[in-house]
């Protein structure tokens, strides 16, 4: 008895990464063996995933209020160069899409799948969006999840408790400690929640339906690897003339594994900020621009948009020069900074994309059902990329 509680106390105290690794490598030995009982299982996940949706939208807003309320001087400038990083590494994300397509063209077999939302209709209405979510009310975006409306708010009661007193403040800031350790208490279920979404994914979806569309995919997670493993690290070498990897490594390990099974860049805000705590990341700096990635640093999203496009026009035999490219490049990167952070919230921007190419909505929309039949791995790999590269800029600002 005392070898066995040995044991698990060993467990329990080991790091949380390996007790993610433990649950997850139990739910693909459980998926495979006995996947009526995974699929029940799932209730473990959906709670692990909901838990962090519910704690996410309260810890932004009074984190960024207190941030803001009590930030340091010389915080103020830090944002300035990680929001450049941002929109610079999805602008690149883009291009090295386009290469790649190039390359290695993609042709899909398209069939025609209901997809019930509909998509926007131009820039014109993402930006219109993204305008009506910043003044919206501040209870409707705690109940929906809109974390641009919840930054707005934030900044404005953050910036308006500057002038009061030190006590006010330091309610505001004894809030915000409360309510991260709630954080911390639904990120320590992270091994079980995500032992329920692995094991429920591989026994409900399993491998076969990939298997018709490896060669997007592999364009796809091509592009994403190159990315994370080359272009985000050159970019955090530009930036902080040190060896990007170490911190390129934590990055993915800590942040990228628990964003790949949660598949929301919104629900993995917690844990980036309990990852940039622990990396010792300047407090004023990263409750900003952790929340702030979350909407607009969405450089898997640019890939999906442009690789999945590219698809489309290859498909139907459409000539794309260098000019119209790079334009796709720039209306990839504005369309993805408007994605939602939630699972699939790119693939309803491909229609966009598709409209510079005058492929008809009726067109594009079998495209995005190419993309929800994929998405089990591509949406898993790009909300890895995304949220992870938010902690990677925001700690290469903070260290330069």
């Amino acid at each position: 008895m005392t070898t066995k509680a040995s044991m698990f106390s060993r467990l329990f105290s080991a790091s949380l990464v390996l007790q993610i690794i433990i649950g997850m490598a139990a739910g693909i030995v459980l998926a495979l063996i006995a996947p009526q009982w995974a699929t029940s299982l799932s209730i473990l996940g959906d709670l692990f995933v909901r838990g962090l949706k519910a704690v996410a939208p309260v810890l932004v807003l009074i984190l960024v209020m207190s941030s803001i309320a009590n930030q340091s001087i010389n915080a103020q400038g830090k944002i300035r160069p990680i929001l450049a990083l941002y929109l610079i590494g999805t602008f690149c994300a883009a291009l090295v899409a386009v290469l790649l397509s190039f390359l290695f063209p993609v042709e899909l077999l398209l069939v025609q799948t209901e997809v019930s939302t509909t998509p926007p209709g131009g820039i014109a209405e993402v930006l219109r969006t993204l305008l009506f979510n910043v003044v919206d009310n501040p209870v409707n975006a705690l109940l929906t999840g809109n974390f641009i409306g919840l930054l707005a708010w934030a900044a404005g009661l953050g910036f308006a408790l500057r002038s009061a007193g030190d006590s006010s403040k330091q309610l505001v800031a004894d809030l915000a400690d409360g309510v991260s350790l709630l954080v911390k208490v639904v990120i320590r279920c992270a091994p079980l929640g995500i032992m329920g979404l692995v094991a429920n994914t591989v026994a409900t979806t399993g491998f076969e339906a990939l298997l018709g569309y490896s060669h997007l995919l592999l364009v796809l997670l091509a592009s994403m690897l190159i990315v994370a493993l080359l272009v985000n690290p050159l970019l955090v070498y530009l930036k902080t003339r040190r060896n990007p990897y170490p911190l390129v490594f934590t990055c993915l390990r800590e942040s990228g594994v628990t964003a790949f099974f949660t598949r929301s860049s919104a629900a993995n805000i917690p844990v980036n900020l309990e990852l940039c705590r622990r990396l010792n990341l300047h407090e004023d700096t990263y409750s900003v621009s952790i929340p702030l990635g979350a909407t607009i640093n969405m450089a898997g999203a640019a890939i999906t948009i442009t690789v999945l496009s590219l698809a489309a026009v290859n498909t139907l035999g459409i000539h794309v020069d260098i000019a119209t490219a790079l334009l796709l490049c720039l209306v990839a990167s504005l369309s993805a900074c408007g994605a939602s952070g939630v699972a699939g919230g790119s693939l309803l921007l491909i229609p966009m994309a598709c409209n510079l190419f005058g492929i008809s909505n009726d067109i594009a929309m079998q495209v995005v059902a190419v993309g929800f039949i994929i998405g089990v791995v591509q949406d898993s790999a790009e909300t890895a990329l995304n949220s992870s590269t938010d902690v990677l800029f925001t700690a290469a600002a903070d260290r330069s």
